[in-house]
């Protein structure tokens, strides 16, 4: 029988593929309504589609573990044993996954005693006797030795579930140099860290290939030991039983008593009723669109793996001057769809070319600035006709680079994936496809040399964007899409002007002040190695561990994998209860070293005009607050020396007046008094009381003038703190009073704040029944884990509820300020431009005479962003650098 005639049986390690899934897709991105995590599914399911498409089996099984336990485990007890325990999230798929594949037809096999390789092992062998080409899905390297000229192992990389290598005779031996049944006496003799087989000490991959390739068998190297020179023929001797025992594990075992047999896994129709109930408990649309089509008797079995594939991408063209003039008439303007554009970038991230998409026809358009060929495209691209760009600040700023201006952004999958799941990691444009479509984008390998698969090109990812860009508006709430339109989408232009201007910076002001904490740095150090009598690394943790639990008997800190924690919170908490004169100086050595860092990463980011360009991230945080990257401008203390003198090198330009520095005053505590309607907070903030002030007269019976710092430290403390879930032995450690003092502190305040407890209370509750929070804006924040039956993650997502309307009202505040700062000035067209913005406070650099003007305009429009029940009170000043203008 020809190869093409045999029928074809493909047999999936379950488990082994379903743990590839759940670490390649992310976990807050797949919730149902009932809170269980189902990226392992999601990311399974889609694999086995795409298996189903390409290998075409006849038969098909898939194999899972019933427990850790087998009868290695009863044989070696530590086999295993180093293995993490199975993260929260998994827990529960697999039941799920597995109703899953029975609605679609598909047989699942388990056997007590045994591990789901030696189910894979028995069938792929008696497969192979009966004329079957078999086929076999595992991430276990154990599987090679399954491998002969009837059995091909399909090996997940490491770039997910979406890539296999396939391992026939040829590639084992172009990898290993040695034939499949003898990998495992490879594996044997160096160990296998993921199993806990320790192998022989100095034996390496190399070793172990050159010792079967001369004696042919473990048998045979164990027979010859004393043939073997050197140190590492020491080691085999000494530790040969290792490797018999290791041997003996890694057998995988060809004759399980199985129910079924390579016959009883033909394919079975799929139930469609099932796939829908089960997808619907899921929430998988777009994969239930996919296994359905499959269950359509009436197509062709080729037409119904071209719809679980996805629509094909339209052929790429390449056009300019008056051909590109005709498609953008044709396809778009300011009266048509969306088009999806994507940038391409050369190596040092200027503008190569562009792919522009519309949904049936897509085209690459190559640039080269200064030519004429480019006229209608150039004016395109500045007109407000609608454009989906993802990671469009990126592409904004390299197309203002190239003389270009990007406007009538109307999609931005990056972001609006963001605003969907803002717990999720990643937001790349081919994660997204393959989690929203189902559908892998052709993306080159980058540790390839020469790529297996070729990129799709620019054109394809513009396709690939506007497809997505669809599917998320679809599944994003109305509030959602409201903050995507309205605060997010005309924030890129204003965030990406920021970082293309850059903020001036006195460079040997910063290099000066990083050769003075060096120099402290040093002495302090000297003085530490003289109070314990010798030189040690005082970055090392486990050298810390030695002088201060071993020579100098300090009391343990909290326990660790690597011994007694030695981070700055332990330490700092040593001190406090049982100071001592080394752990003082390495404090202080720490304090100097981390902001040396600081000074030496901004000076390293000074460009060769003086200035400074910070990153925005806006999806780097879940509160929708924006982050600062490369450098980070928002870590630089405060309130310290050191903190004012590095704000200080932060300066205005010489052809600029001075800085604006702009901040919101207790914003938080003021969308807590609007939120929670509580008539003293409300109080406080409209007769312009200080809060604390006006709190702590409250709850200490006194008049607001007899409020000691002390009493309105502690109230300034429990203020913010109960915002962010802080407890009652939390307020106590933080204040170094005694818990009981703390409780009673809480009690008083929620007594004379009692609206502020019964908003608190009702909000998580709140989000427990409707799975998410939402600002004032309609920003949502999803919440699974708080109908999770584990108490850690619940307990978590309560505190991280809490706040979640308060911070996230809080940044939409803020971009609203931003948004309408920028456009006054634009407006107007002043000169002065924003620079920065740091958690609630923009700095401006202001052209000359404009100071006035500048100052009135962010007053009004950082005042007037919402519509409190309080006043919004914003803080301004002036001055040379961002240290003189602090107020």
């Amino acid at each position: 029988m020809s190869d093409a005639a045999k029928p074809t049986l493909l047999v999936i390690d379950g488990h082994s593929l379903a743990f590839r899934a759940f670490y390649a897709l992310p976990v807050d991105s797949f919730v149902n309504r009932e809170g269980q995590h189902t990226n392992a599914i999601h990311g399974f399911i889609s694999m086995l589609l795409n298996l189903m498409k390409n290998e075409k089996p006849t038969h098909l099984g898939v194999a899972f573990d019933i427990s850790r336990y087998s009868f290695r485990t009863r044989e070696y007890p530590e086999y295993k044993g180093t293995r993490d325990a199975t993260p929260v999230e998994f827990v529960g798929q697999i039941p799920l996954l597995q109703e899953a594949l029975h609605a679609m037809g598909i047989t699942t096999i388990t056997k007590d005693d045994f591990e789901a390789d030696d189910i894979l092992a028995t069938l792929a062998a008696r497969g192979s006797a009966a004329g079957y080409t078999v086929k076999v899905v595992s991430g276990d390297r154990d599987a090679i030795q399954m491998v002969n000229d009837d059995v091909t192992l399909l090996y997940p990389s490491a770039r997910g579930v979406t890539d296999l290598t396939r391992y026939d005779r040829d590639k084992v031996f172009e990898r290993y140099g040695i034939e499949p049944h003898q990998y495992p006496e490879i594996a044997a003799l160096v160990g296998e860290t993921s199993d806990n087989l320790i192998g022989i000490d100095k034996v390496g991959e190399k070793t172990a290939v050159k010792w079967i390739n001369q004696f042919g068998s473990l048998d045979e190297i164990v027979a010859h030991r004393d043939e073997v020179k050197g140190v590492v023929g020491d080691k085999l001797r000494e530790q040969y039983d290792r490797a018999v025992r290791n041997r003996k594990l890694n057998r995988l075992v060809t004759d399980v008593d199985l129910p079924v047999g390579p016959d009883d896994l033909e394919r079975r129709p799929i139930d469609v009723s099932a796939v829908r109930e089960v997808f619907d408990k899921l929430q998988f649309r777009t994969l239930q669109e996919r296994v359905v089509a499959l269950a359509d008797d009436s197509a062709a079995p080729a037409e119904a793996e071209a719809v679980a594939a996805g629509p094909a991408a339209p052929v790429i063209r390449t056009l300019i001057d008056e051909e590109l003039d005709h498609w953008l008439r044709t396809h778009a303007g300011a009266d048509k769809p969306p088009v999806g554009v994507a940038v391409e970038y050369g190596t040092d991230g200027t503008v190569t070319g562009l792919g522009i998409a519309a949904p049936d026809d897509s085209v690459y358009v190559p640039w080269a600035a200064g030519r004429g060929d480019y006229v209608a495209l150039e004016a395109w691209l500045d007109t407000e006709s609608p454009k989906v760009v993802h990671d469009s600040k990126r592409a904004y700023k390299a197309l203002k680079r190239a003389g270009l201006e990007l406007t009538g952004l109307h999609g931005d999958p990056r972001i609006a994936a963001w605003l969907l799941r803002p717990g999720n990691h990643s937001f790349v444009l081919a994660d997204l496809a393959y989690e929203l479509l189902g559908e892998r984008m052709p993306v080159a390998d980058p540790n390839q040399l020469v790529p297996v698969d070729e990129a799709g090109g620019v054109a394809t990812e513009a396709w690939f964007a506007l497809r997505v860009s669809d599917e998320l508006d679809e599944l994003l709430d109305e509030g959602s899409r409201g903050v995507l339109r309205d605060i997010e989408l005309p924030l890129v232009s204003v965030l990406g002007d920021m970082e293309l201007t850059g903020v001036a910076t006195d460079q040997p002001g910063l290099r000066a002040l990083s050769a003075r904490l060096g120099e402290s740095a040093a002495n302090i150090a000297a003085e530490a190695f003289e109070v314990i009598g010798r030189e040690v690394n005082l970055g090392s943790p486990k050298q810390l561990q030695e002088v201060l639990f071993e020579q100098l008997d300090m009391p343990k800190t909290r326990s660790m994998k690597t011994g007694y924690s030695t981070d700055a919170g332990s330490l700092a908490d040593l001190q406090d209860k049982h100071p001592h004169p080394f752990l003082g100086l390495l404090l202080k050595h720490r304090d100097a070293t981390k902001l040396r860092q600081i000074i030496d990463t901004l000076d390293k980011a000074v460009d060769d005009g003086g200035r400074i360009h910070t990153t925005y991230d806006q999806t780097g945080t879940t509160t929708g607050r924006i982050s600062s990257i490369d450098p980070n401008l928002q870590n630089i203390p405060v309130k310290t020396e050191v903190g004012h003198e590095i704000r200080a090198a932060f300066q205005h330009g010489p052809e600029y007046e001075t800085l604006l520095t702009a901040d919101y005053s207790q914003i938080e505590m003021r969308i807590m008094a609007h939120l929670s309607g509580d008539a003293g907070l409300i109080q406080a903030f409209t007769e312009g009381e200080d809060l604390h002030r006006f709190v702590g007269a409250r709850i200490f019976g006194v008049e607001p003038a007899d409020v000691s710092p002390t009493m309105r430290t502690k109230v300034k403390a429990m203020s913010y703190g109960l915002a962010y879930g802080l407890s009652a032995f939390g307020l106590s450690k933080q204040l170094r009073i005694e818990t009981a003092e703390a409780k009673q502190l809480m009690t008083d305040y929620f007594h004379r704040f009692g609206a502020v407890r019964e908003y608190l209370r009702n909000v998580v509750e709140q989000a427990r029944e409707d799975g998410y929070t939402e600002t004032i804006f309609g920003r949502r924040r999803p919440f699974a884990d708080l109908k999770s039956s584990n108490r850690v993650l619940r307990e978590n997502a309560e505190r991280a509820a809490l706040n979640a309307p308060i911070q996230g009202s809080a940044a939409d505040i803020m971009k609203i300020a931003m948004l309408g700062v920028q456009a006054e000035i634009d407006e107007r067209e002043l000169q002065s431009r924003v620079l920065l913005q740091v958690h609630d406070e923009l700095i401006v650099e202001v052209a000359t005479g404009e100071v006035d003007v500048i100052e009135d305009v962010v007053r009004r429009r950082m005042g007037s962003a919402a519509d409190l029940r309080v006043p919004l009170d914003v803080s301004v000043g002036t001055g040379e650098s961002w240290d003189a203008a602090a107020h």
